[in-house]
């Protein structure tokens, strides 16, 4: 049987207010004709379907839309979605009863039965060959949210373990229990996650941190070593846990923020081979708009300039143009950065998408210590304005900037009067 783990998609997601529509849309294309070019029996979609809980109508049918072309090309295949912390999980399930009717299973929540106790049957989806006998079982576990997980008993409490940790861990090795329960010999068990895990690596400026009840990171321990493949979604960036093979985030399909600018995006195939894997092969994807960062480290203005001017790019409708960052090393303040830049940009088939200033200056050696809260009452807002200039442009403020905020520190009064 051969799988394929995505994750992450963050569909409906804009790039400093850029739509993205159209790269989600090449890469759904992409996998698609992947499903078809790899013989995939399972696809694997890891939580973070939407960028936000409230996806737009755009967003919903692009899913839909990919789903059916999937479901069109490859009639066999078999799909499964959890959750992410992204998704609203109700809204992720509300076509529940369509969806599995074309091969689709999602699990957004975790339901609990009448009597509170958590219907970990629900957690538990047989994945089938092509003649309908199952090969494996899956465990889809959502991201969870403290009300998700078992409830502490009064001996866990006493001995000071975290409920969250704790609970996560023991939903987890209830699941395993009951797919071990199920699976005769020769039957793969496979996790699949939504959540961060101890030393997992973060991409800089594209995740949400999950910290709940002080736990940010959850133990790979809580897999039991007989799980054949753990298919992880929320870090970005595609890496092994705690170095097991069989253990991966398959990071995001799309760039989410420039800090990608040189990483290549993938999703992982998996080859089982009867209750173990045999394989795991990343599968590259296609980026469909560049990001481009000039210069590539922070250069003074007048050479960022120049190099703006110098860049050179085929014509392309807006939505296939590369994204740009223009990184700027500055000496003080520069009124009209912006302004500037644009001008030199005028006429390029690139859209500006950032501009990331980094200043230059030494601390002033007589750089006065923290105030207490009794000076700093007796400080005037000008006192304020002077002092925080010198911190962050190691010089004193220019007249015309003092003049600047007199004139707004005194509308303001008006205003308040």
């Amino acid at each position: 049987m051969r799988l394929l783990h995505t994750s992450d998609w963050h569909l409906g997601q804009t790039l400093h207010n850029f739509d993205r529509a159209y790269e989600h849309a090449c890469f759904l294309d992409w996998l698609v004709d992947t499903l078809v070019a790899e013989d995939i029996d399972v696809l694997l979609v890891a939580g973070d379907i939407f960028d936000n809980a409230n996806p737009s109508a755009a967003a919903h049918r692009q899913l839909y839309r990919f789903l059916q072309q999937a479901r069109a090309r490859v009639p066999h295949l078999q799909v499964v979605v959890i959750a992410g912390n992204h998704d609203s999980p109700g809204r992720l399930e509300a076509p529940t009863p369509l969806l599995e009717a074309h091969g689709t299973i999602v699990v957004g929540n975790v339901a609990r039965t009448a009597g509170g106790a958590i219907d970990v049957e629900r957690l538990l989806v047989p994945l089938r060959r092509r003649d309908g006998t199952v090969a494996a079982w899956c465990l889809a576990i959502p991201f969870l949210r403290p009300g998700d997980v078992p409830r502490a008993v009064a001996e866990d409490a006493e001995l000071g373990l975290d409920p969250y940790l704790h609970g996560t861990t023991l939903l987890y090795r209830q699941a395993f229990a009951l797919a071990q329960s199920r699976a005769t010999a020769g039957e793969a068990i496979i996790a699949m996650g939504h959540c961060h895990m101890v030393d997992g690596q973060s991409s800089q400026d594209s995740e949400r941190r999950i910290v709940i009840g002080g736990t940010e990171a959850l133990p790979a321990t809580m897999f039991d070593p007989a799980v054949a493949y753990v298919a992880l979604g929320h870090l970005h960036l595609a890496q092994r846990v705690g170095g097991h093979e069989h253990r991966r985030y398959c990071g995001s399909p799309l760039p989410l923020s420039f800090s990608e600018v040189g990483y290549q995006h993938q999703v992982l195939r998996i080859e089982l081979d009867g209750p173990v894997t045999k394989s795991v092969t990343p599968l590259q994807v296609p980026r469909a708009v560049q990001l481009l960062r000039v210069p590539a480290q922070p250069a003074p203005l007048e050479e960022v300039i120049a190099a703006l001017e110098a860049l050179e790019l085929p014509d392309a409708p807006q939505h296939q143009q590369p994204f740009l960052e223009v990184r700027v090393l500055l000496e003080g303040p520069e009124p009209g950065l912006r302004a500037r830049i644009e001008a030199a940009l005028n006429g390029k088939a690139v859209r500006l998408a950032k501009i990331e200033p980094t200043r230059r200056h030494a601390t002033p050696e007589n750089a006065s210590e923290a105030l207490s809260l009794d000076q700093l009452a007796q400080l005037q807002p000008d006192d304020i304005f002077r002092r925080l200039w010198t911190q962050r442009f190691g010089d004193d403020a220019p007249p015309e900037q003092l003049a600047a905020f007199a004139e707004l520190s005194t509308a303001l009064g008006g205003d308040a009067a």
